[in-house]
């Protein structure tokens, strides 16, 4: 039997991380065993489902690189297949059929209950949990009554009594008693609209789907479909329940107290392959001591039976560690044009401000790229680490020009020198190695210490006290703006005043 297996998303909001998790774990396993994954559109809630969501979904999965077999045609990324239409909403027939005839085999029936009935018998039985059956006994005539008062009726699946059984790939024997289903289940709306617990199993049934691969918190559903699956004549699929995402407190993850959107992780710059990385590890593991994983090797090594029943902590500081990892296994040319975007806004952002701004090319970033690969946690960090090469009226703080150590008259100095000895140094020269040893020696000569020099140096061509590599930045800026800067800065910093500051200690 060929495996297919499938994800369903609804869009009504974008894709989240644990879809996209489940989505991951869906594509793995289908890849690992031969079979077909599937994507389906649940869209059937009309009132929030956009198309926005929509292709927000469908583009979050194919940046994660989770390409289906078999899907809605969409521009540039056409699936199709032979168990389609593959949105629900396209799907109407289908469903329509499958109730016809579970009523007719007595299998449903209409329920005419209003909501003020089923509130008192809730006031009337506090314990109850669930509908008591009122409308499960009636007869046809007593039905056609209700229905010339004007009653409208829902459709309820009848439950039953007995215990409901299955084996599940990560939790393994499971058995729920029907009573805690809460009464019969309501599989349409008195406008004929089915419900998702419906339609999910009649879309599972016709697609010839062999395993559902879903979160955790689907558990409590599945013995609900179990029993549909077998009224309408199927055997179930086989189940596999994803352990839930948590926030390092252990709490669920939920986009009311944690970032759960795909996209704003890619705006963030995490790239794919990192993000890729992480979610197979929130809940499966290797089995050894590897941490990094290309979504090729997952291909290869994922098994479900290596998934763990218990909570999967989504942390943060583990998801920079490895996009830092993968950012640095990018090819150059690879690295450049991704990082591109995100220089670009930074600098569109200060050019919003005022400023002078050079728009950067690929071949001014490239040479740059070495001086921050090391510290680049996230791609959108480029534009803080590198924004300064490209922006010609860097702003300054005249006070944060000024050494601890030092005084304004010892900066102006210092920062006059400093250019004295860039220009006698030369253009020719004008390279990282060549440029530490004379303004070493120019503070053995004055007794300043490196760090001070340095460090008005660096605030005072690049406008921040944290950048790269000193020399490799002014070799960036070029000689030309150095030495335009270091002077400007000198100027600046003579405008303090001196008393504001304590003398030098040399």
């Amino acid at each position: 039997m060929t495996t297919r297996c499938r994800i369903a998303p609804s869009p009504t909001g974008p894709l989240h991380i644990g879809t996209a998790r489940t989505a991951l774990f869906n594509y793995l396993f289908a890849r690992q065993t031969g079979g077909t994954f599937v994507l389906r559109l649940e869209d059937t809630d009309k009132a929030r489902s956009s198309v926005t969501y929509e292709q927000d979904i469908l583009d979050g999965l194919h940046w994660l690189g989770l390409e289906w077999d078999e899907g809605p045609e969409v521009a540039q990324r056409s699936a199709g297949g032979a168990f389609g239409p593959y949105r629900q909403s396209e799907r109407g027939a289908l469903y329509t059929e499958a109730i016809e005839r579970l009523l007719a085999q007595g299998k449903a029936y209409p329920c005419f209950c209003t909501a003020e009935e089923r509130a008192a018998d809730k006031e009337a039985d506090p314990q109850l949990s669930g509908y008591i059956g009122r409308c499960a006994t009636l007869t046809e005539a007593e039905r056609e009554a209700r229905r010339v008062e004007g009653r409208e009726s829902v459709i309820r699946f009848r439950v039953g009594e007995g215990v409901v059984e299955f084996d599940d790939l990560v939790r393994g024997h499971v058995s729920i008693d029907t009573a805690q289903l809460g009464g019969d289940l309501v599989i349409a709306r008195s406008d004929g609209s089915p419900l998702y617990h419906f339609v999910v199993v009649v879309d599972d049934m016709a697609m010839g789907i062999t395993h559902v691969i879903r979160g955790e918190d689907h558990l409590s559903n599945t013995p609900k479909h179990v029993l549909l699956f077998r009224a309408l004549g199927a055997e179930p699929p086989v189940f596999a329940h994803l352990p839930l995402i948590l926030n390092p407190d252990r709490s669920k993850m939920s986009k009311r107290k944690s970032q759960t959107a795909i996209a704003a992780y890619r705006e963030q710059g995490y790239i794919p392959e990192a993000f890729v990385n992480h979610l197979a590890l929130l809940g499966w593991s290797s089995g050894d001591d590897e941490d990094l994983f290309s979504l090729q090797d997952l291909e290869q090594r994922f098994d479900l039976a290596r998934v763990q029943p218990s909570g999967a902590v989504f942390d943060a500081e583990r998801l920079d560690w490895l996009n830092g990892q993968w950012i640095r296994r990018l090819p150059e040319d690879e690295l450049t044009e991704r990082a591109l975007p995100f220089l670009v806004a930074a600098l569109d952002a200060a050019a919003a401000e005022g400023h002078l701004v050079r728009q950067p090319t690929a071949e001014a970033l490239a040479p740059l790229l070495p001086m921050v690969i090391e510290r680049l946690p996230r791609l959108d960090a480029i534009g803080p680490m590198l924004d300064f090469v490209f922006i010609d009226d860097v702003e300054l703080d005249p006070a944060s020009l000024v050494p601890k150590r030092w005084d304004p008259a010892t900066t102006v100095t210092g920062l006059t020198e400093a250019a004295r000895v860039v220009e006698e140094l030369g253009q020719v020269s004008f390279e990282a190695d060549e440029l530490e040893p004379p303004l070493r020696a120019l503070c053995e000569v004055h007794g300043w210490k490196v760090g001070d020099l340095f460090m008005a140096v660096r605030v005072a061509i690049t406008g921040r006290k944290a950048t790269p590599p000193l020399f490799d930045v002014m070799v960036a800026l070029g000689y030309d703006t150095t030495i335009s800067r270091l002077k400007a800065a000198s100027e600046l910093a003579s405008t303090l005043p001196h008393e504001d500051r304590d003398a030098p200690d040399t």
